[in-house]
């Protein structure tokens, strides 16, 4: 596993401290769940993109497959 770190200011620190003890989380999974949730987001956003890309220029694709 690879280490990360992150500079947080003071205000950001204590938010993510207070939510960690609102949630019986520990600040380093909520910032890993975040993380991950962006990802996932980004990867559905690019890939929703290409696909759309591919439609719009499917007939130009298929010409320069052949």
């Amino acid at each position: 596993m690879n280490e990360l770190i992150i500079r947080l200011s003071d205000a950001e620190r204590a938010e993510l401290a207070d939510l960690a003890d609102a949630t019986g989380q520990l600040p380093e999974e909520l910032a890993l769940d975040a993380v991950r949730a962006r990802l996932r987001a980004e990867r559905a956003r690019v890939g929703a993109e290409a696909e759309r890309l591919a439609r719009q220029h499917a007939t130009l694709l298929k010409r320069l497959g052949e």
